[in-house]
C-alpha cells in the first residue's frame, strides 16, 4: 500500500515527519536511485528508499519507547559533524534503532522520549496536538509575580508572540528573600531555546534548565544519563494525549462497520 515519503521515513525511525521533510527538501533522500521531493508517495514493499545513501527500512518489530534523563553536556541529536558527544551515546544497550523526540539546550538536562514511532513523535512535537512539557527552570533574582504574570499573558519572541500554558514559583527552603527562584513552567510551544527566551524577555537570566514532564510522562527518580523502558501504561497515555488512541479505536469501528455493511450488501 502506498503511503507519502515523509510517514515512511518517519516510521521507521529516520526522524521527526518535519525533519524527514527538511532532508528530503535538502535532496539526500532518493527511492529507487532517483531525489526525492516532498509529497512523493512510495510502495515500502517494491521502492527502494534511501537517506545519505543508507537503505531505510521500516522496523518489523514491536516499537520501542525510552525514557532517558539527559545530562548536560550533550546534544539532544543522532549524529553531530563537530563529533560532540550525542544523546545515543548514553542508550547501550536499547536493541533498536530510536531517535529523540524534539529536543533540550546542550547546557540543559532531563527528560527525553527516544522512540521509533514516527507519528507519535511528530504530535508530541507539534504544537497543534497542545502536549504539554514541563520544566524547572532556575533564574537569577527574587520572585516577582509581576513578571509571573507576563509569562502567562504572552511575550514577544522574534516576530512571535509565545505565552506558557501555567507559571508558578517553587517554594524556597529557608528564610528571607532568595537570591535565586526556581519556577515550574508548563508549555507546548517547540521554538529553539523557547524556555530561556521567556525568561530573559521578563527579566529574569535563566541559570539551570530541567524538564521533568512530557504530557502524562514523569522523569521521577530516573538518575542523570541513565535510560529506562515505558511501561504499557505509560506508552498508551502518551498516545492518549497525542490523540491517537481515540483515532485508532475509530479507525477499527470504521473497519468493522465497512467490513459487516460489505457482509449485508453480499447477502442481499
Amino acid at each position: 500500500m502506498e503511503q507519502k515519503l515523509q510517514r515512511f521515513l518517519a516510521d521507521a525511525g529516520v526522524a521527526s515527519r518535519r525533519a524527514c521533510e527538511l532532508l528530503i527538501a535538502q535532496g539526500r533522500v532518493t527511492v529507487n536511485g532517483v531525489r526525492a521531493h516532498i509529497g512523493q508517495r512510495i510502495d515500502p514493499e517494491s521502492d527502494r528508499v534511501r537517506v545519505d545513501h543508507r537503505e531505510v527500512r521500516v522496523p518489523s518489530g514491536p516499537k520501542t519507547y525510552i525514557a532517558l534523563n539527559k545530562p548536560p553536556g550533550y546534544l539532544s541529536t543522532v549524529r553531530d559533524p563537530l563529533g560532540r558527544k550525542t544523546v545515543m551515546e548514553l542508550l547501550d544497550g536499547v536493541g533498536a534503532r530510536v531517535y529523540p523526540v524534539g529536543r533540550l539546550d546542550f547546557d540543559a538536562m532531563g527528560l527525553m522520549l527516544m522512540t521509533n514511532d514516527g507519528e507519535l513523535a511528530f504530535r508530541l512535537m507539534h504544537p497543534a496536538f497542545e502536549v504539554r512539557k514541563r520544566y524547572i527552570v532556575e533564574v537569577d533574582g527574587p520572585p516577582d509575580q509581576e513578571k509571573l504574570e507576563m509569562m502567562l499573558a504572552g511575550v514577544e519572541i522574534g516576530d512571535k508572540v509565545v505565552r506558557v500554558d501555567s507559571a508558578r514559583f517553587v517554594p524556597a527552603r529557608g528564610r528571607g528573600r532568595p537570591a535565586r527562584t526556581k519556577i515550574e513552567i508548563e508549555l507546548h510551544e517547540g521554538q529553539k531555546h523557547v524556555v530561556k527566551n521567556i525568561c530573559r524577555a521578563v527579566g529574569y537570566e535563566p541559570l539551570k534548565l530541567v524538564r521533568v514532564a512530557i504530557g502524562p510522562l514523569k522523569i521521577g527518580r530516573l538518575p542523570p544519563g541513565r535510560w529506562r523502558r515505558l511501561t504499557q501504561r505509560e506508552v498508551r497515555a502518551l498516545r492518549q494525549a497525542a490523540g491517537l488512541e481515540g483515532e485508532e479505536r475509530d479507525a477499527i469501528n470504521d473497519r468493522k462497520r465497512r467490513s459487516k455493511d460489505s457482509g449485508h450488501d453480499k447477502g442481499s
